[in-house]
C-alpha cells in the first residue's frame, strides 16, 4: 500500500522530468498518432525498451499545452510503484488533479507494469477521458485490451529510428532532387555505414556508450522475460539468443534449435522464441503457402529488432554484412506494416509481401550482386514474379543500381539507403 504523500512527491518529480525542453527528433509516426488524438479510442504506443515512446508521449504533451489543453503524466517504471495495485488507483487520481488540474488527457507510460490496470483505463475511457498509453510487451498489451477493451483502443508500434530518422537526428536535410548528386551520395552512403553499425536507439546515439545497450538486453532478457515468465532455465535461454543471433535471416524449425539445445521438446523453444518476440526483440517470419497448415508447419526465419545488438553484444558473432542488410530491410518493411513471409522453392526470395488475399511484392536483399551470386539472387526472384504473376522485383544491394529485364520481367536494383529514403 502506497500513501498519497509519496504519489504525491512522484507525480511532482515527473511532471518536473516531462515539462523539461529536450531536442526532439520528430518521429515517422507522430502525425499518425496525432492524427487519432481526439479520437474517442484509447491510444497504445508499443515497442521495445528504449526506443523512444516517452519522447513520443513529451511531444504529444508539448502540443496539447501550446493548445492549452489540459493533460496528466504517470511513468510506472518509477521503483515506487513496484507495490502499487489496481486499488490504488483511485488513490492516485485525486493525485493527479491535485498536481494538474482536471485534465482530459491521461498519459500512461508502461502501466502495463500494473497487474488490472485495464479495468482502470476503462473507466477512464467511460468518464470520457483520453487515455495514452505505451508498453514495451506487444502480447501483454493485446490480451488485456483483446478481452476488456475490444474496438477500443487503436495501437500503434514504434521502433529504433529509421535511416530517415537518424539523418534528421544528425541534423541532415535531404531533399530528393538532391539524391543524384555526388556530393550528397557520399554524405548519405557514409551516415548509411553509421546507422547499419549503430543502430537507431535514440540514447545511444548521444552517449555512445555501449555499455547502455548491454543495459538494455538485459533489462529486457531478465525482467521482461526471465522474470514476467517465472524462467527457470536462464542459460538455455541465454544459448537460444546467441543462436539466433548468429543465425539471422536464416531457416530454422523449432525441432532443430530443440536438438541443438538439448532440450526434451520443442515446446519450450516455442515459448521462448514467443517471449522474445512479446519483447520486441526478434521477430519471426513463416514460408509463404496458400495452405494455413503448410505455412505453419514450415522452416521459419528470424530477425533482429536493431543493429546495434548485432555489433555490441558479443554473442560470439561475425558480423555478415549482408545479413545486416536484409535485417535493416526487414525491420523497415515491418515499420511500414507490412505483411512479410519469404518463399522458397527451387531458389529462395527474402520477403515476399501479403496484401489482402495477394502476393503484391517480392524483394530480394544481397550485398552485392556479381558474377558469384547473381545467377542465384536473380533465380530465387523470378521464381516468387513467376509463382505470384506479378510484373516486376526488386532486389536490395548496398551501393548498386540498376534496371534489368529477364524473360519480359522487369527487375529494378536499387542501393538500400536510397529505398528507405524513397
Amino acid at each position: 500500500m502506497i500513501n498519497k504523500e509519496l504519489f504525491k512527491q512522484v507525480a511532482i518529480k515527473q511532471k518536473r522530468i516531462i515539462e523539461k525542453e529536450d531536442e526532439f527528433v520528430e518521429r515517422d509516426l507522430l502525425k499518425d498518432i496525432l492524427n487519432f488524438i481526439e479520437d474517442r479510442r484509447i491510444l497504445i504506443i508499443s515497442g521495445i525498451r528504449r526506443c523512444g515512446k516517452s519522447t513520443i508521449l513529451k511531444e504529444i504533451m508539448r502540443i496539447l499545452k501550446e493548445k492549452n489543453k489540459s493533460y496528466c503524466y504517470v511513468n510506472f517504471e518509477d521503483e515506487k510503484f513496484l507495490d502499487f495495485n489496481a486499488r490504488e488507483f483511485e488513490d492516485l487520481n485525486e493525485v493527479l488533479i491535485e498536481v494538474y488540474g482536471e485534465s482530459k488527457y491521461y498519459f500512461f507510460d508502461e502501466i502495463q507494469n500494473i497487474d488490472k490496470f485495464e479495468t482502470f483505463v476503462r473507466r477512464l475511457q467511460d468518464e470520457g477521458k483520453k487515455i495514452i498509453i505505451t508498453g514495451s510487451n506487444s502480447r501483454l498489451l493485446s490480451k488485456e485490451f483483446g478481452t476488456r477493451l475490444t474496438g477500443r483502443y487503436k495501437l500503434f508500434e514504434i521502433y529504433p529510428f529509421s535511416f530517415r530518422e537518424f539523418l534528421m537526428f544528425n541534423k541532415i536535410k535531404i531533399k530528393k532532387e538532391d539524391l543524384p548528386l555526388t556530393e550528397t551520395k557520399v554524405k548519405i552512403k557514409k551516415l548509411f555505414g553509421r546507422y547499419t553499425s549503430l543502430g537507431g536507439f535514440p540514447e545511444y546515439l548521444k552517449n555512445k556508450d555501449e555499455d547502455y545497450i548491454k543495459t538494455i538486453y538485459e533489462n529486457i532478457l531478465y525482467k521482461d522475460i526471465i522474470a514476467r515468465y517465472s524462467i527457470k532455465k536462464q542459460k538455455t535461454i541465454k544459448e537460444l539468443v546467441n543462436m539466433l543471433t548468429t543465425n539471422i535471416s536464416s531457416q530454422f524449425t523449432y525441432n532443430s534449435l530443440k536438438n541443438t539445445l538439448k532440450l526434451s521438446n520443442s515446446i519450450t523453444v516455442k515459448e521462448y522464441i514467443s517471449y522474445l518476440n512479446n519483447s520486441y526483440l526478434f521477430f519471426e517470419i513463416q514460408k509463404f503457402y496458400y495452405s494455413l497448415k503448410k505455412q505453419l508447419n514450415s522452416p521459419r526465419k528470424i530477425y533482429l529488432i536493431d543493429s546495434s545488438f548485432f555489433n555490441i553484444l558479443g554473442f560470439n558473432f561475425s558480423p555478415n554484412k549482408g545479413r545486416i542488410l536484409e535485417n535493416i530491410v526487414f525491420i523497415e518493411l515491418m515499420r511500414e506494416g507490412k505483411e512479410i513471409f519469404y518463399y522458397s522453392n527451387k531458389g529462395e526470395c527474402d520477403f515476399v509481401i501479403k496484401k489482402g488475399a495477394k502476393i503484391t511484392q517480392a524483394i530480394q536483399v544481397c550485398y552485392n550482386l556479381d558474377n558469384k551470386n547473381k545467377d542465384r539472387e536473380i533465380n530465387g526472384l523470378m521464381e516468387s514474379i513467376s509463382k505470384f504473376n506479378l510484373k516486376e522485383g526488386l532486389i536490395l544491394t548496398h551501393d548498386q543500381e540498376d534496371e534489368i529485364k529477364v524473360n519480359s520481367k522487369k527487375i529494378k536494383i536499387i542501393p538500400v539507403w536510397k529505398w528507405l529514403l524513397d
